[in-house]
């Protein structure tokens, strides 16, 4: 069972993030809308596209002062108010555009904006607006992808307020196959618009059909391969595949960095990809002490068996220093200078802005530590070499289980 609220913003289902369309494509029903477009009216349009809400705003209200007849002006006030979150303001304006001319489909659909930005029921009301757009332009591709993105959040939030906010899986089959016919409508009719393959998507990965969510995010970055939220899928995907290795999904996250550099989920990926392989240098640094503990003291001598004899002479101790410097040259050190640039960058900066990745690095330098104090000391007896040892080992190996699944 799963408890639903209505959301607004970004989109988040089981970790997984779906864009609302950033760009409410105003022009497009525009164009199924009769009139002309006063000068005044694409000069606000791109005060909009600026953010720069209040200057378009006014441009706007001395268009309207001049003509308030003008419904593309109101349409684009609407607008105005929808991007700047002032969903009471663009409910007015899309009264007054609908005022004109009831039948203007661009006043509709921001009548539909702005009641699902307004909340509390009404948001509801968006259904029917949206209907009656279909109703008089039904070759438009964005109502029906709209439409179809309101559906299903309408019908599971009556569904889950008749059943006190629980709502089964079951229950959820009926509006999501409602809301995929209308979706599928919106693909036929705009197979190259990616805000329909966007609620395509979102309808599937509910309806926990993977195939389909699958091939749609395909399709998402075939129309737009810098989609940052089909890309972060993708991406997570490839890396979470079996056998794939922490550096090899840092490589992947990086290159979906230099093509989404702004995505969150996707730099979420690498710093997580990056403190995995931080994890790795505490096992060097175990390693290390265990060979100097076993092979190089005789720490822990089995009965039977004559331990070496202490002190280690001088040039034994040197030598120590051998193999610890091969495991670090090696597993360390190579293998960061071969990292791509861009992840070599990330690990320096996610040691600088999380706390565990500085822990890791603090537990593989004590290690280090205790280590060296094993190896380059003359010790004449074992108790002290001994307690060295379990100082190394016990504080970092008992983390290294904790910490496994620990995010950065």
């Amino acid at each position: 069972m799963v408890r639903l609220r209505p959301q607004r913003g970004d989109v988040r289902q089981r970790g997984r993030h779906v864009r609302r369309p950033g760009h409410l494509p105003q022009e497009e029903a525009e164009a199924v809308s009769a009139g002309t477009v006063h000068p005044a009216v694409e000069r606000a349009d791109g005060l909009i596209e600026l953010k720069r809400y209040d200057e378009a705003e006014a441009v706007l209200g001395q268009r309207l002062a001049e003509d308030p007849d003008d419904i593309r002006a109101w349409t684009k006030l609407a607008l105005c108010y929808v991007r700047s979150g002032q969903h009471e303001k663009a409910l007015t304006a899309t009264d007054r555009a609908l005022a004109i001319d009831p039948e203007d489909v661009g006043g509709l659909i921001m009548r539909a904006h702005a009641l699902r930005g307004v909340g509390g029921t009404r948001w509801q009301e968006s259904e029917g607006v949206l209907r009656e757009a279909i109703r008089l332009a039904p070759d438009y591709w964005y109502t029906y992808a709209l439409l179809a993105d309101i559906v299903w959040r309408i019908r599971l939030v009556r569904i889950g307020q008749a059943g006190g906010g629980r709502i089964t899986s079951e229950q959820m089959q009926g509006p999501l196959h409602e809301a995929g016919d209308i979706a599928m409508e919106a693909l036929r009719l705009g197979p190259e618009e990616v805000y329909a393959h966007e609620v395509a998507w979102q309808i599937a990965d509910l309806a926990s059909n993977s195939t389909v969510a699958d091939q749609l995010d395909h399709a998402i970055l075939r129309l737009d391969p810098n989609h940052p939220y089909a890309l972060a899928r993708q991406t997570r995907k490839a890396a979470s595949a079996p056998g794939v290795k922490p550096r090899e999904a840092a490589t992947l996250y990086a290159d979906a960095l230099a093509a989404a550099p702004d995505s969150r989920p996707m730099q979420d990926g690498l710093d997580d990809a990056s403190y995995r392989m931080l994890r790795g240098i505490r096992w060097i640094a175990l390693l290390c002490l265990g060979v100097i503990a076993a092979s190089g003291l005789d720490l822990f001598p089995t009965d039977g068996e004559t331990p070496r004899e202490l002190p280690v002479s001088l040039g034994q101790r040197l030598w120590f220093l051998v193999p610890m410097s091969a495991l670090w040259a090696v597993g360390a050190l190579l293998r960061y200078r071969r990292l791509r640039a861009g992840v070599r960058i990330n690990i320096r900066s996610l040691i600088r802005r999380r706390v565990w990745p500085r822990i890791v690095l603090a537990q593989a330098a004590w290690t280090m530590l205790c280590t060296l104090l094993l190896a380059e000391i003359p010790w004449t007896e074992r108790t002290v070499p001994q307690a060295l040892f379990w100082a190394g080992l016990v504080p970092t190996l008992a983390t290294v289980w904790f910490d496994r699944k620990k995010t950065t």
